[in-house]
């Protein structure tokens, strides 16, 4: 019994052997919690400012610009630089912002022009350093050791997930939007810490210079790469068809008959998220990755359309979670395999598109979510996704073998 607990439990020996990821990773995890408090301020205090629901809806479109554009070039800078520095450098531009954020709200000065302008600064500094960061672990953890190291970053992703609004929402109302910043400002400096004692992480040998043309080829290199490219289209199709959120505060008025079931929604899936990171040392013995992924992602699928048909709040957040939970095992495997494929003079870059697009296909599923459910209904809308979800997963898979036939063990 203890034998298989152990087996099961999350592998933390990235953090027992690496000084330096465990280094990373505390930090990390201190300033994801951090980021997510970022995530409710911005928008809470432009509604605080305005009352307007379309205003806090554009902050999601001053998010969007940067998450898409500035992450595609801070991958490119990633392969060219530094990485540490690049880190380094993102960081302190969101400390500085988040204390321009302190002083503003500190000062009674604070307008929605401001806010927005400030949340995009942040958010650029945030992006710029997303490639390196996405990069940077198999410099420091041997490459057998990627899924282990993986499904931490997981862990401190999906704790921020759930830790970082709870913390937000409780600190607006006892200390106001000042206060609570300056904690988000104390968690970023922390990690910003971390980051210093890091060793250097310079450019490959291969590495090509900065310049359009570099960034140009990050994405010619990933179209013929059809392990990689598979992988991130069978994410897009499941995103663009099986992402639900936008249609919870809907559900929790007309479905579920409780209004402050909404947030339950909202923070099932980063729980079985989470959940499963604790019990994911199995992950590092699985060999057919390409598998696990298209199983994980049409489980997401098949949960999803369970959601829609259900009327009962207990199954709904029951279903959300296991959802979350196969989210999390299909970005295990993807981070896995796309460090380890990848040559580290184009990890940056390929860093830095997959980022652009798991930060951006979310937010064009919730469009398609919203679009169906005005035309149709809540429940099609929702079922329809997963179903479609499902159905590219599988076709996605018949157009690219590669993806079924992958096995890591060999590869090693």
């Amino acid at each position: 019994m203890t034998g298989a607990i152990r087996r099961l439990a999350v592998d933390i020996g990235p953090l027992r052997e690496s000084p330096a990821f465990r280094r990373l990773w505390i930090g990390q995890s201190i300033a994801y919690v951090a980021w997510r408090m970022m995530l409710v301020l911005v928008p809470v205090q432009v509604y605080r400012l305005t009352g307007s629901t379309l205003d806090v809806g554009l902050v999601a479109l001053v998010q969007f610009v940067p998450l898409v554009v500035f992450t595609i070039l801070g991958g490119a800078l990633a392969d060219t630089r530094d990485r540490r520095a690049i880190l380094w450098g993102s960081t302190i531009g969101i400390a500085a912002v988040t204390a321009a954020f302190v002083v503003v709200s500190a000062s009674g000065n604070a307008t929605v022009a401001l806010v927005f302008v400030l949340g995009f600064l942040a958010w650029s500094s945030f992006s710029l350093g997303a490639g390196a960061i996405r990069s940077i672990t198999p410099r420091l953890v041997p490459l057998d050791q990627l899924p282990a190291a993986a499904a931490l970053n997981g862990l401190y992703n999906n704790l921020g997930l759930v830790l970082g609004p709870a913390i937000a929402g409780v600190l607006i109302s006892e200390i106001g939007f000042a206060g609570t910043y300056g904690v988000s400002l104390g968690g970023i400096v922390l990690s910003l810490v971390s980051v210093l004692g890091l060793p250097r992480i310079p450019p490959d040998a291969n590495a090509p210079r900065m310049s359009l043309a570099t960034i140009a080829d990050g994405f010619r290199y990933l179209r013929t790469q059809h392990l990689v490219l598979a992988f991130f289209l069978v994410d897009t199709f499941a995103m663009l068809f099986g992402m639900p959120n936008a249609l919870f505060p809907a559900l929790a008025q007309h479905v579920f008959r409780d209004s402050r079931s909404v947030g339950f929604l909202f923070a099932a899936p980063a729980v079985g998220a989470f959940a499963i990171s604790l019990v994911s040392g199995w992950a590092s013995r699985v060999g057919r990755q390409g598998v696990a992924i298209v199983v994980s992602v049409s489980t997401w699928g098949i949960t999803i359309a369970a959601f829609g048909l259900t009327h009962m709040l207990w199954l709904a957040l029951l279903l959300l979670g296991i959802a979350g939970a196969a989210d999390q095992v299909s970005a295990i495997f993807r981070s896995t395999i796309v460090l380890t494929v990848t040559p580290d003079h184009m990890r940056g870059r390929l860093g830095g598109i997959e980022f652009a697009q798991i930060a951006s296909t979310p937010s064009l599923g919730n469009v398609e979510a919203g679009v169906v459910a005005q035309l149709t209904s809540l429940r099609f809308s929702i079922v329809s996704g997963g179903l479609a979800c499902i159905a590219s997963t599988i076709a996605l898979a018949a157009m690219f073998p590669v993806l079924l036939r992958y096995d890591a063990r060999a590869r090693a």
